[in-house]
């Protein structure tokens, strides 16, 4: 793993493999790292070369300097973009992305992101149309509030693990993260490896501002429906048809908006990415990729 110094900021990142450039880009409060290595090798093994890199305010990457989100803040955002108070938004972090490619001297990618990172992702491909060869939008969303809503009995669940305390210890941190994994998660949930993955990610950081600053980001950007409609780009979009935290309707949502785009809708699959489908993921990213591949050479 290295940085790249991009001057206001820096971003943690690494390369796997060689071929067409591949970017990931992963979701809230969620390190490059849930990209587990299988993912990431087989993808490899489609001959692809995968960067995964830390958004900005996770994992080993720049954190945004400044008092904390205050709670009323946070649930203000709730109620609407007016009410947020965001430190930046997700065309910001799309332009980080963009920044990065820039840093690594490549000038197209496919893009794949999940959750927030594929509203990150939507957005570099609205905003930097030039420097996405194929998009993948995965358990995400438009931005439009009335699609992919949380499940109604889990908002009081997420409200609660959002504004709870800072936990006091490396142990506390990691049980909170396996159960808010496992409160989101479909029926092929593997806590050995969400475990794992948790334990690894607070041995690289232990910072948990950051997720609200990236929460509030999230609940300040706007709809994103119009530029979908705009996208020439060919995309996939994927999405577990038992997902409690961004509902199946976000996914359908996103790809009626994009002209062209494929859904893949799975029954199995909560918001997490499942050991039993990411075979059929991983293939599926690819088939997309090649409906636009770049020269590399």
């Amino acid at each position: 793993m290295t940085a790249a110094d991009l001057g206001d900021l820096t971003l943690e990142y690494d390369v796997h493999g060689e071929g067409e450039p591949l970017v990931l880009i992963m979701g809230l409060a969620t390190q490059m790292i849930a990209w587990s290595q299988p993912f990431v090798d087989r993808l490899v093994g489609h001959g692809y070369q995968v960067i995964r890199f830390d958004n900005r305010d996770i994992g080993m990457s720049s954190k945004t300097q400044g008092p904390p989100p205050r709670r009323q803040n946070v649930l203000k955002s709730f109620a609407g973009r007016r009410f947020s108070t965001p430190d930046y938004l997700l065309s910001d972090m799309a332009a980080d992305t963009a920044r990065l490619l820039d840093h690594l001297g490549l000038p197209v990618a496919h893009v794949v992101g999940a959750s927030m990172g594929g509203m990150i992702a939507q957005e570099l491909a609205i905003g930097h149309p030039d420097r996405v060869a194929s998009l993948t939008s995965i358990m995400s969303t438009t931005g439009s509030r009335r699609y992919g809503s949380a499940a109604p009995s889990l908002v009081p669940e997420l409200r609660r693990t959002m504004l709870a305390p800072p936990p006091t210890s490396r142990a506390e941190m990691v049980e909170r993260g396996v159960l808010a994994l496992r409160q989101i998660a479909g029926p092929h949930y593997c806590e050995p490896e969400v475990r794992a993955m948790v334990l690894a990610s607070t041995e690289r950081s232990t910072d948990v501002v950051g997720r609200v600053r990236q929460l509030l980001a999230i609940n300040a950007s706007p709809d994103r429906t119009a530029g979908l409609r705009g996208l020439t780009v060919p995309t996939l979009v994927i999405h577990g048809m038992v997902d409690r935290l961004v509902s199946m309707s976000g996914g359908i949502a996103t790809a009626r908006a994009v002209p062209g785009s494929r859904l893949l809708l799975l029954p199995d699959m909560g918001h997490d990415l499942p050991i039993p489908r990411r075979d059929e993921i991983v293939d599926a990213i690819h088939v997309n990729a090649q409906r636009a591949p770049i020269r590399t050479h």
